[in-house]
């Protein structure tokens, strides 16, 4: 265990508490992966947590959050939750006791605990679930369903982020409580599509919203999908009609990746026009080389039209014409000409252009 990790526990033991590591740092931990994001359980009220951490912010529902170098620490009061509304506990009770804390929690993959010295404590028994890779719903699967519709999301998540299976009972219950998801906001909604789509198994994941009926339900098609390490391509690749929460600069990327792939080819007009960022999804998702992009990109004769070698003076100048909109069409015209090779970027070859085709500007 990491020596910062093992400090902050050691802290809160040292006041006379208890304090576990839980979630997914314990399940990460596990199946030997690398995680920054540490969740801790204690019985130390949030206001004795503060004492302990006093430059940490308070958190709702009873605990508090800060980060020490590359860790994210997450550190709540064990408490049972009473009752419900709109997927938010409004009653709940801070207790003494680990096990009715932990049978609040979600999946048993999620309630594996770990003390300071690295002992593991699991009283669910979620390391037997993550050996047979099951997603399995800790108490009863509908009142869990029901009273925080987002455990339905992060069922398919987990599913397809571990590539596990989700037991038979829930995935059965999936199905028929699957329209509680629209109680969600689509901010929350889109955090867990968004983890969904960037998976490796993301057609998995797809596969498992088609079956359980999410797909119609948030009206999401599409033909054929190829995995990649990139938001904005998956969902380029995706049609969906339900509104989800994008910024204005994420839609106008994902519209443009659209109309690029549709094409099935990037040429060098493309990666000048949009981009090497853009050019580059785009080949990620056409299977074309990055290496050749990034080659493409730095043979451009220009990044950009102030590039070209040519000033609206002197075009002015050489065509004996006055300024008008016609200065633009000819940069333009001049963008493409040295885009494609067919001119170069050389004050003299740009002239000589001008003045063999003058008749074409100058009625």
């Amino acid at each position: 265990m990491n020596k910062l990790i093992k400090n902050v526990l050691d802290k809160i033991e040292k006041r006379g508490f208890e304090a576990y590591i839980i979630g997914g740092y314990v399940r990460d931990l596990l199946m030997g992966k690398e995680s920054y994001d540490v969740d801790i359980c204690t019985n130390a009220t949030p206001r004795e947590l503060i004492t302990i951490f006093p430059n940490a912010s308070s958190k709702n529902l009873g605990g508090v959050s800060f980060k020490i170098k590359e860790y994210n620490f997450e550190i709540t009061t064990y408490r049972e939750e009473i009752k419900y509304e709109n997927r938010k506990p409004i009653e709940y009770n801070y207790i003494n006791n680990l096990v009715s804390d932990l049978n609040r929690r979600d999946f048993t993959i999620n309630a594996i605990c770990m003390n300071k010295r690295g002992d593991i404590i699991d009283i669910l028994k979620g390391i037997d679930d993550l050996s047979n890779l099951k997603i399995r719903m800790i108490g009863d699967i509908e009142t869990k369903l029901t009273e925080d519709p987002l455990r339905i999301m992060r069922a398919i998540r987990f599913a397809t982020t571990l590539n596990f299976n989700i037991e038979p009972e829930l995935y059965e219950a999936l199905k028929i409580h699957y329209r509680y998801i629209l109680n969600l906001s689509n901010t929350r909604l889109k955090e867990e599509l968004d983890k969904i789509l960037i998976s490796p198994y993301v057609k998995k994941g797809l596969n498992i919203l088609k079956d359980i009926g999410i797909l119609e339900l948030l009206a999401i098609s599409y033909e054929d999908i190829i995995p990649i390490k990139n938001l904005e391509g998956m969902y380029a690749q995706i049609n969906i009609k339900y509104s989800l929460p994008f910024t204005k600069v994420e839609k106008e990327n994902i519209n443009i990746i659209k109309k690029i792939i549709n094409t099935k080819e990037i040429t060098s007009f493309t990666i000048y026009e949009y981009g090497l960022y853009i050019s580059k999804v785009c080949a990620a998702i056409l299977n074309i080389d990055q290496a050749k992009i990034n080659k493409m990109y730095k043979a451009l004769p220009i990044k950009d039209k102030k590039d070209i070698n040519i000033t609206p003076e002197d075009i002015v100048k050489s065509l004996n014409i006055s300024y008008s909109k016609t200065i633009s069409l000819i940069l333009n015209e001049l963008e493409k000409m040295i885009i494609s090779g067919k001119i170069r970027n050389k004050k003299t070859d740009i002239l000589k252009y001008l003045h063999n085709n003058k008749a074409r500007w100058i009625s």
